[in-house]
Order: structure tokens, then sequence, then C-alpha cells
């Protein structure tokens, strides 16, 4: 091989490497925290208390009872296993936290959920679903 050939191959293999580098980098920057929601989302539904409490932070992980997520599971389980998806609709910070909303939307044609999922340090501080809003 010439050396113009071994250039090129290192080029284009440089070049490969960064877009698929860039491509990973953008979706997290996209969409972050996706993995965490889309772990919490499926001990939800499968009414999974220590899935749902892995990723979570000392206090959140004292506070959420194996009762409490199997109300919250009884409420949305059988929605989600017709089918949903969910979509990121942006960041805030609060008191320190990362505040990430997500809107869930199930396939049963039903209302469709707001989702804060609150991260301090990395871990899961707080998640919220509103499914029902107060009308007058």
């Amino acid at each position: 091989m010439n050396t113009r050939r071994i250039t090129a191959v290192v080029s284009s293999v440089v070049c490969i490497w960064l877009a698929l580098s860039s491509a990973c980098f953008a979706a997290e920057t996209a969409e972050p925290g996706r993995p965490i929601l889309d772990k919490l989302l499926k001990a939800i539904e499968a009414n999974d208390h220590d899935s749902f409490v892995a990723d979570g932070d000392p206090v959140f992980k004292a506070a959420l009872t194996k009762e409490m997520l199997e109300a919250v599971s009884a409420q949305f389980s059988p929605r989600m296993k017709k089918g949903y998806q969910y979509s990121y609709l942006g960041e805030l910070s609060q008191q320190g936290c990362r505040v990430l909303l997500w809107k869930l939307v199930f396939k049963d044609g039903g209302d469709d959920t707001l989702a804060k999922l609150v991260l301090k340090d990395g871990k899961v501080a707080h998640i919220w679903l509103q499914w029902q809003v107060a009308v007058r």
C-alpha cells in the first residue's frame, strides 16, 4: 500500500469514529436522563420496587415504599402495557437539581401524562407523574 492509500484509510476511520461519537453525545444532550426514565417507567409497568429505587439517592430510596409504587403501578401499568411513547420537553435548574420534563403519550388514546424527573448529583431525587388535571 502506498502512503496516499494509508492516509485515506486512516482519515476515513477517524471521520467515521468522530461521526459516531458525536451522534452518541448529541443523543444524550438532546434527551438527558432518557436511560434513567426508561428504567423507572419499566419498573412502574412491572411493579418492580428494587429496580425503581436502584438509581435513587438515599432519601428517595427511604421514602418510596413498595406500597407507594404499587399504587402508581396500578394506575399506569394497564395503560403502559397497551403501549406508550415519551418525548423530552426540556430542562429546568431548581435548588441545585436538574429537573427533566417529559411527555408520555399512551396508545390507548387516553390523557397524556407529564413526567418530571429530578436528578441530584446524577441520582434520582424525585419523580412525579401528573395524570390528572383539576378543571373548573
